[in-house]
């Protein structure tokens, strides 16, 4: 076996920066389409739609689209229409999406997804964060970094356990310190909320400000802490009304996502059904998911997941993080905080209370925010740009 020397003076050479394009081998497609039409459908619910999961009706409607009408080499085009690469970080090969600001002076800023979600969530901010004015948005434009989770679409998982966000914010820093920002701004949503707190509390002095769109972890409330107040006692009885009736998946996964995988990686329909479920419920979309999302966007997140095979290791970041779902006494995030609070995201009532953010956060700007929901970036793009531009403007 060949291994790669070290230098004298005992340093690496730093890993290579390469272009990367979007390109999906046609034999891919092509089976894709034939598993779809050949889909065994299962009996249908006697439960009112959607009751007990995917409609069967809708799902019907989708996978048609999406074996006879989906334009998947129009979607590779969309995308490619951005400038994206990889790069090794920690031996794994990252796949990132980098567009500078229109004007030369950028704001380093990376934006990190959840699940089941993709770098695809938050194209729709670059234009509006590298080139604010333009779109009538006061305030800075950014330079804009969106990496892959690993094990999402095309950035590679380590082949072990422990693959925790506390992790991914040390493999983001180390990112951001290669393209050159020894100081940025993070942002984040679902895991991507918690990359970006982690990345504020292992490297306050290179963090200006991070911006959440929603609260992924849980402050520590054990002794010496306040007692609860009427607000977050009331959210946290909506909570775990919400995890008995409807964090099913979020068992499965954290517990056994190898086995539920075997049947998401081999079927097309078990795979839509599976994420199309969750952008229904998390999205503000009162039951009509394509009010929030076209087909064409929902069935080019799914078929990325398709394509490159990922929907298994992406589920495992359920069972990695199970120790990391809450923040032990000593996690205060110093660095400066805005969080915008999108009214329907999972519970009835929205998002949990300002007081709950600040057992953990420095919190400057907390806004609340009367529509939009759990995948912000895409629903409510335009109000979540002004307010990133206006909180780092305060910066």
């Amino acid at each position: 076996m060949c291994q790669e020397k070290t230098p004298k003076g005992g340093r690496r050479p730093t890993p290579s920066i390469e272009p990367f394009t979007v390109s999906v081998a046609e034999e891919v497609l092509g089976d894709l389409r034939d598993r779809i039409h050949r889909t065994r459908w299962p009996q249908r619910s006697p439960a009112p739609a959607w009751q007990q999961g995917t409609d069967a009706d809708y799902l019907r409607q989708v996978l048609a689209y999406w074996a006879d009408d989906f334009d998947w080499r129009a979607q590779e085009r969309r995308l490619n229409g951005f400038q994206q690469f990889r790069t090794e970080v920690d031996g794994l090969k990252i796949h990132y999406v980098q567009e500078k600001a229109v004007n030369g002076q950028g704001i380093p800023l990376v934006l990190t997804h959840g699940w089941p979600s993709s770098f695809v969530e938050y194209l729709p901010l670059v234009p509006l964060l590298t080139d604010p004015a333009a779109h009538g948005i006061d305030g800075p434009a950014f330079d804009v970094v969106i990496p892959s989770l690993p094990g999402y679409g095309f950035s590679e998982r380590p082949d072990r356990t422990g693959v925790n966000t506390r992790y991914v914010a040390g493999l983001w820093h180390e990112l951001m310190g290669r393209l050159g920002y020894g100081r940025y701004g993070a942002q984040g949503a679902d895991f991507g909320s918690a990359v970006t707190t982690y990345l504020a509390l292992d490297h306050p002095e290179s963090l200006i400000g991070i911006h959440l769109s929603n609260l992924d972890l849980h402050p520590h409330t054990g002794p010496g802490t306040r007692p609860l107040s009427a607000a977050e006692r009331a959210y946290l009885a909506q909570y775990r009304r919400w995890c008995s009736d409807d964090r099913g998946y979020g068992a499965i996964q954290s517990t056994r996502p190898q086995t539920l995988g075997y049947a998401l990686n081999d079927s097309p329909a078990g795979l839509a059904a599976w994420l199309l479920e969750k952008w229904r419920a998390w999205s503000d979309c009162e039951g009509d998911i394509e009010r929030c999302f076209s087909r064409d966007f929902l069935l080019t997140v799914v078929t990325l997941y398709w394509c490159t095979e990922t929907i298994t290791p992406s589920m495992r970041d359920y069972v990695d993080n199970r120790s990391h779902e809450s923040l032990g006494p000593e996690d205060r995030v110093d660095v400066p905080t805005a969080v915008s609070v999108f009214a329907n995201q999972f519970l009835d009532d929205g998002a949990p209370p300002r007081e709950w953010a600040e057992r953990t956060y420095d919190v400057r700007c907390w806004w609340p925010m009367p529509v939009g929901g759990h995948f912000a970036a895409t629903e409510q793009p335009v109000p979540l740009a002004r307010n990133t531009a206006a909180f780092f403007a305060g910066l």
